[in-house]
């Protein structure tokens, strides 16, 4: 099955179904497919061939999900940029993958009448369809190659393991180019649901408001999100009762964060799942009956694919022992545009070596445990930056905190943390105190600094190197 097929699919099963609702347009799934018609056309005319690149400046939109199926439609590879890039950011992606066209506006889909579009080259399941540049927190971004075949495997199993359906009304604040958002995007339209769109995260209480309007019945997020919405918003005045299950993705987070949430809304299903862009997303997922009794752990495998814990000889590890995940399967990437240096430090007989270390219990669930990079290196010590986030997150008064290893004569990496207060009067010795009582003496920070907020890239990653 090719990707566009989904919408093509939803059209002809829901074609009176709204599709979109955004601001106050509210779009069928008939339109949609439609004016993803219209794009390809227009694409065609202007001599567009099958496997070059069309790179999509948009924020969440109609017009973005249009031209989102229309470039595939035409053949093309949809290269999805971060809107707020500068323009030395977008140099160096374009560059990279040098797209025929770029779409900032649109117009296209509505002024055209194109009702079918029946395409002029055979296009398969096994093509290019994405090209998705990782965030980079450090060095040169990559170009994350994903096939027709990859994205629908990964929506699939996304489907499968939510229980999704055309009943679903999704509350859409993550970015399309950002990998998890478009997760939600394929899921969503392959089964016939809703697509809330909604970008002013920026106040959260404006997007509370639209859940309940819209009925929404599903809110996706990464920790940063649930962290405004428990800390800077009026949450707690919400009943979000047509709300049936929320996920999250994009780090870790702070176990106390989600029992918090757990506590405010005990009949939501709160999923938290793992994955990498190179996996279209998805690589494991916690369900809800597990959290209670496996908290801290990401879960196992999503169905379809195949996880192992391994050391550096490609041994499966012991329960209780940190290795690395290796994941295997039909939405595994295709490799990085124009590296295949980079592509073949991951993609090994064994599988994608992601680079996370975690562990994995007698009961076959992982923990993760950290990125291979963003270990902390004191003295004897490997030190994951998560354990000790956790631990301070639970403080009365901090917002967030990251926890990163800064240069020492002594120990080679001592512990910074970095701190963000929420309104709280407290000091440097009050959390070194917190610490002390709570975490192991080698795991104690040498210097905690305060912060009015992390740097973050705009999928909500913390930028660690940033903070050393």
């Amino acid at each position: 099955m090719l990707l566009h097929e989904s919408l093509e699919n939803s059209s002809k099963q829901y074609p009176d179904k709204i599709a979109v609702v955004y601001q106050k347009e509210r779009i069928t799934y008939s339109e949609l497919d439609r004016r993803s018609n219209a794009v390809a056309g227009y694409l065609t005319e202007k001599g567009f061939k099958k496997g070059e690149r069309v790179a999509l400046l948009l924020e969440n939109s109609p017009e973005y999900i249009s031209s989102f199926f229309g470039i595939l439609k035409a053949g093309g590879v949809v290269v999805p940029l971060n809107t707020q890039m500068v323009d030395r950011e977008l140099t160096v992606i374009l560059s990279d993958c040098s797209p025929k066209f770029i779409i900032k506006k649109t117009g296209i889909e509505k002024n055209r009448d194109c009702p079918r579009f029946l395409g002029t080259v055979p296009i398969f399941s096994s093509d290019l369809a994405m090209i998705i540049y990782t965030s980079g927190t450090t060095g040169k971004p990559k170009g994350v190659m994903l096939s027709h075949a990859n994205l629908n495997a990964n929506a699939d199993s996304i489907v499968k393991y939510l229980n999704l359906s055309a009943s679903d009304r999704m509350m859409v604040i993550l970015p399309f180019y950002y990998s998890y958002g478009t997760s939600l995007l394929t899921t969503h339209i392959k089964a016939g649901a809703t697509l809330v769109l909604d970008n002013r995260f920026l106040y959260p209480n404006v997007i509370l408001e639209t859940m309940e309007r819209e009925g929404v019945t599903a809110f996706a997020g990464v920790p940063s999100h649930y962290s405004i919405l428990l800390r800077k918003s009026a949450l707690r005045n919400y009943k979000l009762d047509k709300i049936r299950y929320v996920t999250q993705a994009g780090g870790a987070m702070a176990l106390a964060m989600i029992k918090e949430f757990q506590n405010l809304f005990p009949q939501i299903n709160f999923y938290v799942m793992y994955g990498q862009t190179e996996a279209c997303a998805r690589l494991t997922y916690l369900e809800p009956e597990s959290l209670s009794k496996k908290m801290g752990s990401i879960g196992k495998a999503i169905p379809g694919v195949e996880l192992d814990v391994l050391d550096e000889a490609g041994q499966k590890v012991n329960p209780g022992e940190i290795g690395e995940i290796v994941a295997r399967g039909a939405n595994i990437m295709l490799g990085y545009w124009n590296s295949p240096e980079e592509t073949e430090k991951v993609l090994k007989k064994e599988g994608l070596w992601t680079g996370d270390l975690a562990k994995i219990d007698e009961d076959g669930f992982i923990y993760l445990v950290s990125r291979k990079k963003e270990m902390i290196k004191s003295g004897a010590n490997r030190i994951s930056p998560l354990e000790i986030e956790e631990v301070v997150c639970r403080m009365p008064g901090i917002l967030e905190c990251a926890a990163v290893g800064m240069p020492d004569e002594i120990l080679g990496e001592a512990i910074k943390l970095c701190v963000v207060k929420n309104g709280v009067d407290m000091n440097e010795r009050d959390v070194l105190l917190f610490c002390k009582q709570n975490l192991a003496l080698y795991k104690l920070p040498k210097v905690v600094e305060f912060r009015d907020s992390l740097p973050k890239t705009s999928t909500g990653k913390i930028r660690r190197n940033e903070l050393v």
